[in-house]
């Protein structure tokens, strides 16, 4: 019997046994385990990689201008579910209109230049179209389920692109809750690419956004999700942002 060392390996020693057929060998229990581990590893980053993405369970409306959708949501912790609520039209403005937005820098901006204050999150015309459908969806929603929307408009060349300010809301207990996907950012029109049909244009990516409310005292943290949202009973009783 011969035994080579390999130290590039973790120094894993491999036993080589001569047989009628010709050389044998078999490695140590420990490198066997070793690789196991490695490969345990390495599927364990895979199904976190792959972790649920929300499924659409319902088209509430879509057009040109407006997308609202019922999704799946995975986010809420156990014992925690979504409220279906009833608001009037001018309720849901005032709410909305309260929101304001600013995106997250990538590098440290008070280097180089003041921050830009909060953006206001809809233009009127945009509550227009998308007042009425969210009202029917807050109506519609399930306990394991939140609100995607999207807010269209013509892009820089309409034929290509089109400007999308989109997220998701649901209403947790008294607690009502926005997040920000997009802010007027361009995406593609079309599903297939202008010039290859086989590869089609992927969106741009999720941003990061610091979302805000006025008034702020109504702007609070939802200890069952731990994550800022508007306190509906506040809100009920304060004055128009």
């Amino acid at each position: 019997m011969y035994c080579v060392s390999l130290s590039s390996w973790d120094r894993a020693s491999f036993h080589v046994r001569k047989t009628e057929t010709g050389f044998q060998m078999s490695a140590l229990p420990h490198f066997t385990a070793s690789v196991i581990g490695v490969l345990l590893s390495i599927l364990g980053t895979a199904l976190i990689g792959c972790a649920r993405m929300p499924e659409t369970t319902k088209t509430v409306y879509q057009d040109d201008r407006v997308v609202v959708k019922l999704e799946t949501d995975f986010d809420g912790p156990p014992g925690t579910h979504t409220n279906s609520i009833s608001m009037s039209k001018e309720h849901l403005t005032k709410l909305l209109r309260g929101y304001s937005v600013r995106l997250v820098a990538r590098v440290p901006i008070r280097l180089f230049a003041d921050d830009a204050p909060p953006r206001k999150l809809f233009r009127e015309t945009e509550l227009d179209v998308l007042v009425p459908v969210l009202r029917d969806a807050l109506q519609q929603v399930g306990f394991r389920e939140r609100i995607h929307f999207e807010v269209l408009s013509p892009g820089r060349n309409p034929y290509y692109w089109r400007d999308v300010t989109g997220g998701w809301v649901k209403v947790q207990d008294r607690y009502f809750h926005l997040q920000v996907d997009y802010f007027h950012v361009e995406q593609p029109v079309r599903k297939a690419d202008a010039y290859d049909l086989n590869y089609p244009t992927p969106w741009t990516p999720g941003r990061s956004y610091l979302v805000y409310f006025e008034p702020a005292r109504m702007y609070v943290t939802d200890p069952s999700l731990n994550e800022s949202a508007v306190d509906l009973d506040l809100f009920k009783g304060g004055p128009s942002p």
